[in-house]
């Protein structure tokens, strides 16, 4: 039996575009407030310097200032200088808190752009992951509960159209409002 070479480079050419699709989803980027997370806690718990560390970090932290209205540079370094790791931790936390909310704005803007909106609330849970264990059992899992919602909210393309389902705005911002109550006492 010989396999015709047109169907035969069809099906391998389907095959790789599936992985390259597949690919686009795994590639998280670089989140450098997550990537420095250890540095500032290591300085903070063992007295060093941080201050390289938080220039490096200056923009991220300048732009969440801004738009976010959280104070962040000056007292993340104090926090590293007076050696209180538990303040640095805290204070990444409510960073982290203003990415959520900066990536499900970000979201709830592109809800008719599937694949941008999906990639925005996938980063935050990212950053919704660090944040976790710092809440009790029951905040862990209205937290979770609630970007499960924010995704299932964003709607689905489906393959081919099959099994499409539109995004619904409504759920969503009820479901990122929820998320975010949980996040408050950070």
């Amino acid at each position: 039996m010989t396999i015709r070479p047109g169907l035969l480079a069809l099906t391998l050419l389907l095959t790789l575009s599936g992985q390259a699709q597949a690919y686009s989803y795994a590639a998280a980027g670089k989140e450098p407030l997550i990537d420095a997370r250890e540095q500032l806690l290591t300085a903070a718990s063992e007295g060093q310097d941080g201050s390289a560390i938080l220039a490096s970090l200056a923009e991220e932290l300048g732009y969440l200032e801004q738009h976010h209205k959280v104070t962040l540079q000056a007292p993340l370094a104090a926090a590293i200088a007076a050696k209180d790791a538990k303040g640095t931790a805290a204070l990444l936390n409510r960073a982290y808190k203003a990415e959520i909310e900066r990536r499900l704005e970000g979201a709830s803007q592109n809800l008719g752009d599937y694949q941008t909106a999906k990639v925005l609330v996938v980063k935050s849970k990212r950053f919704l992951d660090l944040i976790l264990p710092s809440l009790s059992e029951g905040d862990r899992k209205a937290a979770d509960q609630a970007l499960a919602q924010v995704l299932d909210a964003i709607g689905n393309p489906g393959v081919f159209g099959v099994g499409a389902k539109p995004a619904d705005a409504a759920a969503f911002a009820e479901a990122e409002k929820a998320l975010m109550a949980v996040l408050v006492p950070l």
